[in-house]
């Protein structure tokens, strides 16, 4: 698609997302299901979900457990959960997420919340494109160490194979298996789990279904400017997830998006720090060097702090990075100027704000928090931890 065409019709999704539903065309207010569901949301299309993995209540209601198991961790101090709290959407808080070994990963933890729209699903690895997948990274992988399973996938199921609760669940969940308590399962209950983590009721969703007073006066101004061409915010963080990296039922993958926003400069070529350089650790193309991909923004308020590493503390001070057209770093083993950076995407070229402006973007960004999904009992720890 040619730069032209790109930016008209990034405009015309823009105007659709600003515009509230008529009155007289809204619909009933949105409640979510009763049960996990990974049914679309209000103005959501159908999720991708593999053949061989359909969902079902069943599968969603073990996964919850095992999402929130300490059993599958090596020596059974952390769960999924444990990096991805639900008051937090899902993230930890963290600048780098910490192992149940003690170690420090080098990126903060995802959001796993509308995970099962997301093209890809770590902060830089193309290839992970399946919730199945992306599970063993964290249960598998060794440097850094999360769950500190590898050499132990036999101990693990031997683990839920002697609790009371998981024989019957994993029955339920696959039935007809003679042996269902298996790798494989585990990994599909708990992608089950994730694809029913769905946020779709933030002021801003309700403003979309017609509630005018559900969004400030500042906040619809912040929202103007955020779907603007003069920000151009929109380009990578537009469309129902707020984010361009999104896969649905009825589109098809063939390249994914990732950027580089001028985070860093460290050599004047556009290198990043040797522990987060992108795409480039993947595929070591020089062009690659620096680009992440951009995640939703919904519930961006409760996520800090703020990109792949968490060196942004809040949005006010994410905001200005995006204003500068990169982040200038004075002094340090990582000084250098993002903004003249060679790699940097062409869609990061900085912008003038007043300060009134500012706090209005900001209050947009706030009013995509999701206050239902935070204290969801259908997404909460079931061990009752948090």
């Amino acid at each position: 698609m040619s730069g032209a065409v790109h930016t008209r019709a990034a405009a015309i999704l823009a105007l659709a997302l600003a515009a509230p539903a008529c009155a007289d065309d809204a619909p009933a207010p949105y409640a979510p299901p009763t049960e996990l569901s990974a049914a679309p949301p209000p103005g959501f299309p159908p999720m991708r979900i593999p053949a061989d993995n359909a969902f079902t209540r069943e599968k969603a209601e073990l996964g919850r457990y095992l999402f929130y198991e300490r059993k599958l961790s090596g020596n059974e101090t952390q769960s999924c959960g444990s990096c991805h709290h639900q008051r937090l959407a899902f993230t930890d808080g963290r600048a780098q997420s910490i192992g149940s070994t003690g170690d420090v990963t080098p990126r903060g933890s995802m959001s796993v919340v509308n995970a099962g729209y997301n093209a890809t699903l770590t902060w830089a690895n193309p290839s992970v494109r399946l919730l199945e997948r992306q599970a063993m990274v964290p249960m598998f992988g060794e440097v850094p160490v999360e769950l500190g399973l590898a050499g132990r996938e036999a101990e693990m199921l031997a683990r839920l194979r002697a609790d009371a609760r998981y024989p019957a669940m994993f029955q339920r969940a696959f039935p007809g298996e003679a042996d269902p308590v298996t790798l494989d399962n585990v990994l599909k209950a708990i992608a089950s789990f994730e694809r029913a983590i769905l946020s779709a009721d933030s002021p801003y969703d309700r403003y979309q279904r017609g509630d005018r007073a559900a969004l400030s006066a500042s906040a619809q101004r912040g929202m103007g400017l955020f779907f603007g061409e003069r920000l151009e915010c929109f380009h990578c963080h537009g469309g129902f997830n707020f984010s361009d990296s999104v896969v649905t039922a009825n589109t098809r993958i063939d390249e994914t998006p990732f950027h580089n926003t001028g985070l860093y400069n460290v050599d004047g070529n556009g290198a990043y720090p040797a522990a987060n350089t992108g795409v480039f650790a993947i595929t070591a193309n020089a062009a690659d060097m620096g680009r992440f991909r951009a995640p939703s923004l919904r519930n961006i308020a409760v996520t800090a702090p703020y990109m792949h590493d968490g060196s942004v503390a809040t949005l006010e001070e994410a905001l200005d990075h995006y204003a500068a057209g990169g982040r200038r770093i004075a002094a340090g083993p990582n000084a250098g100027d993002g903004s003249r950076s060679p790699l940097r995407s062409e869609l990061v070229q900085g912008f003038a704000l007043s300060s009134d402006e500012r706090a209005d973007v900001v209050a947009f960004l706030r009013a995509l928090t999701d206050e239902t999904l935070l204290r969801d009992p259908r997404l909460a720890d079931p061990f009752g931890r948090e």
